[in-house]
């Protein structure tokens, strides 16, 4: 990992070279956010007199078929194989598991006799209620200590990355699937196509995949730049993951729009050769909003670098003035999206004291880069900041009121995209 600045832009320009979908040539630069540490390297006390590794923060859009990518800059094996994201300290998201749960029950009917696998199923969040329905399910999970919270709730899970290989290996001991889950992994990896034919070769011939993730029309409309980090190697447009799926022979017959993440975009899927599911129109209606908004143009993804430097220059002007005025900043939630915006930005602890977070796995510890110490959410009251700056953006509703109590010292809360606001 203790690799120089130079020689990590050398292997980008090899590793970049080519679409990871397509294997076009990549010459159009989506957003450059310079070199940035890996967002969910979190470091202790001991770390915090050693260099850093920092990676270019690069994405490209490939002229052929559009995907926005970035270049692989570590592995997944250094990225995910011991991972501090448990996503069961998110009261929202377990809720939109379990009301995501109930809806794949009544749509389709999944009981005692079906097999759910849920791909980077992480602490068990969605598939306890599959449990407590008793549908069969299995998760299949890379990091090994997030995997053990999901055995202690009694969910079987199996400690691996997900790929053809693994699939067909899964297919072997009996494990094909009725309904194939993706919560927030489709983007997370490199080998786009792999990953793709291993859903194709573990889905039943009359199953339903469903794939959740940010969708890349949101992200442009709304500045959301700092949901870019080296975790995410893809950005997922319905017009281009509709042909991901179909060069494996998969056929998006829904989509959802949901407001997850900053605005997800929710697939399901089939096999090709498969009438179970009928198609709802809204895939093709979708495509034609995107395509009307731009995103088959090349033009609008090369607008999106001038906007982002927006962004930093206002969330920047607007800290400094704070500083200036002698108020306080701090920060919530120590999210990856939040390493981003900080070492995009600049901004360290000259201009916020701390962030707080819920996790107990990541209190203790540093914000890489900018090295933020984590605090848990009790130290906001006993430092009655000024500003509380919503790193987490995306759970704002939930985080409010929480922190509701912000309030009684006259605190106000900031979220930063896609401009400064601050909320009374």
């Amino acid at each position: 990992m203790g690799l120089g600045t130079a020689a990590v832009e050398g292997l980008v320009s090899a590793a970049g070279s080519a679409c990871r979908f397509c294997s076009a040539p990549l010459t159009q630069t989506f957003v450059d956010l310079g070199l940035s540490p890996l967002a969910n390297s979190l470091l202790a006390e001991e770390d915090l007199d050693r260099e850093e590794p920092r990676y270019p923060l690069h994405a490209y859009v490939c002229g052929n078929c559009l995907l926005v990518q970035l270049a692989e800059q570590a592995s997944p094996q250094e990225i995910f194989e011991d991972y501090v994201y448990f996503s069961s300290y998110s009261d929202s998201w377990v809720e939109h598991a379990r009301r995501y749960v109930e809806q794949m029950i009544d749509r389709f009917g999944f009981d005692g006799n079906s097999s759910v696998v849920e791909i980077a199923s992480n602490d068990g969040y969605l598939l306890q209620w599959f449990v407590e329905r008793g549908v069969p399910v299995l998760g299949v999970e890379p990091a090994a200590n997030v995997a053990a919270a999901a055995e202690a709730k009694g969910i079987p899970t199996a400690v691996r990355f997900f790929s053809e290989q693994a699939a067909r290996e899964l297919v072997d001991e009996g494990r094909s699937a009725d309904l194939v889950i993706g919560n927030n992994v489709l983007a997370h990896v490199p080998g786009l196509n792999d990953f793709v034919a291993g859903i194709s070769a573990l889905l039943a011939p009359d199953g339903v995949v469903t794939m959740e993730f940010p969708h890349l029309l949101r992200l442009i409309e709304e500045t959301e730049f700092d949901t870019i980090y080296h975790e995410h190697f893809s950005y997922f447009s319905a017009l281009t993951v509709e042909r991901v799926f179909a060069a494996h022979r998969l056929r998006l017959f829904d989509v959802e729009e949901l407001p997850t993440h900053g605005g997800s975009l929710r697939i399901y899927g089939a096999h090709a050769g498969s009438d179970t599911h009928a198609d709802t129109g809204r895939v093709a209606e979708l495509v034609e909003r995107e395509r009307a908004a731009g995103l088959a143009d090349l033009a609008t993804y090369a607008r999106f670098d001038e906007r982002v430097r927006a962004v930093r220059e206002g969330l920047q002007e607007f800290l400094e003035g704070a500083r200036t005025e002698g108020r306080s900043v701090a920060a919530y939630g120590a999210a990856a999206k939040g390493v981003t915006l900080l070492n995009y930005c600049g901004i360290g602890p000259k201009l916020v004291e701390y962030v707080a977070d819920r996790s107990p796995h990541k209190q203790g510890l540093y914000l890489p880069g900018v090295r933020l110490p984590i605090r848990p959410p009790e130290h906001v009251a006993e430092t009655k900041p000024d500003y509380l700056l919503l790193l987490a953006w995306n759970l704002k509703d939930e985080i409010v009121e929480q922190m509701s109590h912000v309030r009684e010292w006259g605190g106000r809360f900031v979220t930063p995209v896609p401009k400064v606001a601050v909320h009374e």
